[in-house]
């Protein structure tokens, strides 16, 4: 089966609701009941959407549909070229239309629009059930092929004629001229009809596969030779004519058999006959034009009575054969097709509204119609010419208003090409440029209104089909794309065509129902950022949008619009800029009375994503008005987890710096909201590694009272510890508390938490002291050993690792320093990597803070209240650090005798052996029993006394028993004896043994740091004195003499309060080479004044040194001095100065080792040089 031709109806109902007059295309639809008397519209309709074409009478070419898997014939024109009877198609799936260039008028079907035919087609109107005369019956003559002589340019493809723009209005002139065409007959059908009735079924039979035999024979004929004039003489045709009264001859007329067969269809009385001859004239080629008009002739006057069975068969052709086709068009389309399916649309779309009920009907191939104009659509080239587009959108407003209602997936595609159709149009000062040559020219301004007119038209339909605010929100769905547009006239178009819409809303429809889509949160939010388009109609149509969308959500809701807060932003319209905030402050108002919770949330998320964008301007708006929003109670807190993850997402692709700082300040206000919720939100966007947080950390920091509510809830989270049994290895990352742990050892390296992190210290610490412990009890040791200071290479760190690498970040960022550099080079931290050793590290930890009186008032008030927690680890923690503390000098200041009593009677029945061992120790000390004083004091001048004996027994245990007496009298112990405890310990240095040189230089430390005030001068001056012999020990052979001489050397600095003393530890706790050595040198030359002589003399006597590495440092040492404080030492130096240098530098002379004879060499110029200076 091939292709369909024209239908022609035996009635005037029939012939009117045929809707291809001078158009083509139609659309089966599906009968719900009842039947006509002639073709009715769904039959039409069926034949023409299955592929059915018809007569253009404008133009006098019938054309026809091309079927999958058939090639189109070629036919000769009357100048000899060849073209294809049916090419190109305005629809892919659904239609192939052929495509005329021009059409001769002695070819053209003569069309009788006279005014008394006309009022005799309205009477009919007025009268469906009148009878239709034979007299009215006129014959219908054969249209031929269309001239292929000329080709119109593809850009006048669609370019209509003022006549044709005139048979395309949507008024009754189209349908009337229909009528009177098809409301004539033969005169000679009476008769025939009389002797048809009169044949028995067999006869008809008989007679139908006569006549189908003899057109199936002119077909094949005619596609052999399609140039040739072809004549079939069928003998038992001929003897049927006589039977009928008919002249033979008419047997060689296709288009008189093809309505004999209808008519003698039409007459048949059984079903099953009609259904099986209708099946076999369908299966006639299609190919010639005549043939389908003859084959779509016999099918609608067999529709006259046997429309049921006419309807079934083509539906089920056009489903199973036609319509699953994908149809591939030719590349140009000419105007005659176009305007012929136009008005096809068209005349089928007011047919069936107007006469024959629609509400009766459901008109299932509504889509493909609209598929197929939308096609045409797509097609029309980027300039207005012609009505077309418009014609295109009112047919479309009236398919959608048939029944059934369209679906979503139809609407949309319908509203995505009328949109892109109409909005990508040049700019109005551009249309009338953007014309090819044309004559006349066409009033392109006047086009365009009536295009945009037809468009909201389309927009209002589709509200009034569902009005609903779903409805307006799916629609102001469509609209985003343009509204986003970086074109300024894309963006006006699609403002304005809001605006109208929702103005006929508001003015004329009441929504039922309280549904509220939150999706139009969003659209308010691209509504408000046109608020500062460069574009003035922009802007206030945008303005009025929002009003309007607020307004009708009020109605919906039943309650009056509170306009207070509009009406003051209007006023400000015509202000200075300096009002805008204010105008922005009432608009917030406004959203957060109008909108949900759901909307509001979608508002917001709308204004965060436009923060990335290029224009400065709209962003700017953005970020003020989400600024306004968080610093009012409008935000809930269901809202917030949203909100953050959005700006979280959006934050690095903010180009402009001012909108950055808006924003963070705009967290800042969120904050002040909603501090809780806000900290476990951050807490939970990504791992405190990465550090992309520390922006959001930062902005709350901006006020120091919620900074400190920040890290109280840090802590909060910090102890949020379940027991181990319901942790389990694998899912670490879900423990709230490392999270926690994580995000606090970044905020301690962070400048805008400094002073917050002093002001928690005492928390801070103990909580990380028990997390370790924690994650002790719980396994994460992993990498806690693997950790190496001095390699900058950022890796992510274990829990164990982060946490005590918290624990000396806590030290190293305040004030205190000095006791993360002090348990440095003690090596001390160490000790806090397993578990074994724990208590030792605390232990140490709270000893060193007492002796740099580090936090001593608030570590130990927290330590009380640790100590009467539940968790056995609080306790052990609490019990070391009291212990400790009770041998500072200023304990008595921050606590009383009694509480210290009753705290450390509570752990002596303590389940743990550390709690019970270190509550018995602190209940001995001398603070709870002063009396001890006086005993030990006694006992430290015995100690005294052996120890600066000359060759003392013991010598190591007796420095050991020093250094622990001193620890428990602190400042008011040993008294002026330390000056001489100092002296001979400073003789110790260079003891042959290298344990007893280590105990010399860590308790000469000590003493030192220990001394009261009535002997601190003198032991500064011993300091400076130790000075030298501690640079040179760096160099010592012995690894922990050397740690020792670190941290001693360290400890006379804090002592003499040098000013780079924080940059000297550096150098000695991760400093190589010469570069370090030299950093040293310069710290402590610089740093003393006035003492260049006595270091260079002492320097000089270490030339006679046994280690040679002493030796060697010594020559560097007195190198560098000669070198860069030569005027200096010629200052402070005198003779007798001079001569002992000389004789300290003759004793290399001689000597083994190269080394020193070219230092000899080298030196003895310079000392020879700076005796002429010296007086």
């Amino acid at each position: 089966m091939a292709r369909l031709g024209l239908v022609c109806t035996a009635s005037p109902r029939a012939a009117q609701s045929v809707l291809t007059a001078p158009g083509r295309v139609s659309v089966p639809a599906k009968p719900v009941g009842g039947s006509a008397a002639g073709l009715a519209p769904e039959v039409c309709a069926g034949l023409l959407g299955n592929t059915v074409l018809s007569v253009d009478i404008r133009t006098g070419y019938s054309g026809g549909l091309q079927v999958p898997g058939v090639q189109p014939a070629c036919e000769k024109n009357h100048l000899g070229n060849s073209r294809p009877v049916a090419s190109t198609a305005a629809c892919k799936e659904f239609l192939q239309l052929p495509l005329p260039t021009a059409t001769r008028p002695d070819r053209v079907c003569r069309v009788l629009p006279r005014a008394e035919e006309r009022t005799a087609y309205q009477t009919h109107q007025e009268h469906p059930g009148d009878e239709v005369l034979p007299s009215q019956e006129v014959e219908h003559a054969m249209l031929g092929p269309p001239s292929d002589g000329f080709h119109m340019p593809a850009w006048r493809s669609n370019r209509l004629s003022p006549r044709e723009e005139q048979e395309l209005e949507l008024d009754n002139s189209d349908v009337g001229l229909a009528e009177e065409l098809w409301s004539q007959h033969p005169p000679w059908e009476g008769t025939l009809l009389g002797r048809i009735r009169t044949m028995m079924a067999m006869e008809q039979s008989l007679a139908l596969e006569t006549i189908c035999r003899c057109l199936d024979e002119h077909s094949q004929l005619y596609l052999q030779n399609p140039e040739k004039q072809v004549s079939v003489f069928d003998s038992s045709v001929h003897k049927f004519l006589e039977f009928l009264g008919l002249d033979p001859k008419k047997s060689e007329e296709k288009a008189f058999l093809f309505r004999l067969y209808g008519l003698i269809l039409r007459e048949c009385a059984s079903s099953e006959r009609v259904e099986h001859h209708l099946a076999c004239l369908l299966e006639l080629s299609h190919q010639p034009s005549s043939q389908r008009e003859g084959i779509a002739l016999a099918v609608g006057l067999a529709s006259a009575r046997h429309l049921k069975e006419v309807w079934a068969l083509l539906e089920h052709l056009g489903r199973t054969r036609f319509l699953r086709s994908v149809v591939t068009p030719e590349e140009s389309q000419d105007e005659v097709l176009n305007a012929s399916f136009l008005t096809a649309a068209i005349l089928l779309t007011r047919a069936l509204r107007r006469e024959y009920g629609a509400q009766n009907y459901k008109f299932t191939q509504t889509p493909e119609l609209i598929h197929c104009l939308l096609s045409m659509l797509q097609k029309e080239p980027n300039f207005l010419a012609t009505l077309l587009r418009q014609k295109i959108i009112l047919v479309i407003v009236g398919l959608s208003n048939l029944r059934p209602s369209l679906k979503p997936v139809v609407k949309s595609r319908v509203l995505q090409t009328c949109l892109r159709s109409v909005y990508s149009l040049p700019p109005p000062e551009a249309l009338r440029s953007s014309l090819p040559p044309l004559e006349p020219a066409p009033d392109v301004m006047a086009l365009y209104k009536k295009t945009e007119r037809a468009l909201d038209l389309l927009l209002q339909n589709f509200v009034s089909e569902n009005p609903s605010m779903d409805e307006v929100c799916f629609l102001l769905q469509h609209m985003e794309h343009w509204l986003e547009s970086e074109m300024t006239h894309e963006v006006k178009r699609a403002v304005q065509s809001i605006f109208l819409l929702l103005q006929h809303v508001v003015g004329s429809m009441k929504f039922g129902g309280e549904a509220m889509p939150s999706i139009l949160g969003h659209q308010i939010g691209l509504l408000t950022l046109l608020w500062r388009d460069r574009d003035e109609c922009t802007h206030y149509h945008a303005h009025q949008c929002v009003f309007l969308l607020l307004q009708l959500m009020a109605q919906q809701k039943g309650v009056s619009v509170d306009l207070s807060h509009w009406n003051k932003m209007k006023n400000f319209e015509a202000k200075a800029s300096k009002d805008w905030e204010v105008k922005l402050s009432h608009t917030a108002k406004a959203l957060e009375e109008g909108l949900t919770v759901a909307q509001h949330t979608q508002l917001v998320l709308t204004l965060l994503q436009s923060l990335c964008g290029q224009s400065q301007l709209r962003c700017d708006l953005a970020s003020k008005l989400l600024q306004l929003i968080f610093s009012t109670p409008s935000i809930r807190t269901e809202q917030v987890a949203e909100i953050l993850h959005s700006l979280f997402r959006e934050l690095p692709s903010i180009q402009f710096k001012s909108i950055q700082q808006t924003m963070m300040k705009a967290v800042l206000d969120l904050g002040l909201q909603h501090t809780q919720e806000v900290v476990e939100v951050i807490l939970s966007l990504c791992h405190p590694s990465e550090r992309r947080l520390l922006s959001l950390w930062k902005a709350l920091a901006a006020q120091y009272q919620l900074a400190r509510k920040v890290i109280t809830l840090l802590y909060m989270k910090l102890k949020l510890r379940p027991p181990m049994e319901h942790v389990r290895t694998s899912h670490q990352v879900q423990l709230i508390s490392l999270l926690a742990l994580g995000t606090i050892y970044e905020l301690l390296y962070t400048q805008e938490y400094r002073e917050t992190v002093r002001w928690a210290f005492a928390g801070i610490l103990l909580g990380l002291l028990t997390q370790l412990h924690y994650l002790f009890e719980l396994g994460f040791v992993e990498g806690i050993s693997d950790y190496e200071e001095d390699i900058l290479e950022a890796r992510p760190l274990g829990p164990c690792r982060t946490c005590l690498e918290a624990l000396k970040g806590l030290f190293w960022t305040t004030h205190y320093w000095e006791v993360f550099a002090h348990i440095k080079l003690l090596q001390g931290w160490e000790l806090f990597e397993h578990v074994e050793t724990y208590t030792e590290g605390v232990t140490l930890l709270a000893r060193t803070m007492t002796q740099y009186n580090c936090e001593i008032k608030a570590v130990l008030g927290q330590a009380v209240i640790f100590l009467k927690s539940v968790e056995e680890r609080d306790n052990v923690v609490a019990i070391l650090i009291i212990t400790e503390f009770l041998n500072s000098p200023d304990i008595s200041q921050h606590t009383s005798r009694k509480t210290i009593s009753s705290s450390l009677s509570l752990g002596l029945n303590h389940p743990s052996k550390w709690v019970r061992a270190s509550s018995l120790s602190g209940l001995s000390s001398t603070l709870m029993h002063p009396k001890k004083v006086t005993l030990l004091r006694s006992q430290l001048m015995g100690l005294l006394e052996a120890f600066l004996q000359p060759n003392p027994k013991d010598l190591l245990g007796l420095m050991q028993i020093l250094g622990d007496l001193l620890h428990r009298l602190g400042m008011q112990g040993v008294g002026a004896l330390s000056l001489k405890v100092a002296q001979h310990l400073l003789l110790l240095f260079e003891d042959e043994r290298a344990e007893v040189r280590e105990g010399a230089i860590f308790l000469f430390g000590d003493v030192i740091h220990s001394s009261g005030h009535k002997c601190q001068q003198a032991l500064k001056a011993l300091a400076v004195q130790a000075l030298v012999p501690l640079l040179f020990h760096l160099l010592d052979s012995s690894p922990r003499v050397v740690m020792r001489s670190k941290l001693t050397l360290l400890r006379c600095a804090i002592v003499q309060k040098w000013e780079f003393r924080k940059e000297l530890f550096s150098k000695l706790a991760w400093g190589r080479g010469l570069g370090a050595e030299n950093d040293i040198f310069i710290y402590m030359v610089e740093s003393n004044f006035g003492s260049y002589h006595q270091f260079l003399m002492q320097a000089f006597t270490y030339l006679g040194s046994s280690q040679n590495n002493l030796k060697v440092a010594a020559m560097k040492f007195i190198g560098g001095m000669l070198q860069d404080y030569f005027t200096d030492l010629c200052f402070y130096l005198k003779k007798s100065d001079v001569k002992t240098l000389k004789n300290h530098l003759e004793a290399l002379s001689q000597d083994t080792d190269s080394t020193c004879r070219r230092f000899y060499r080298r030196s003895l110029a310079d000392i020879v040089e700076l005796s002429y200076f010296v007086t």
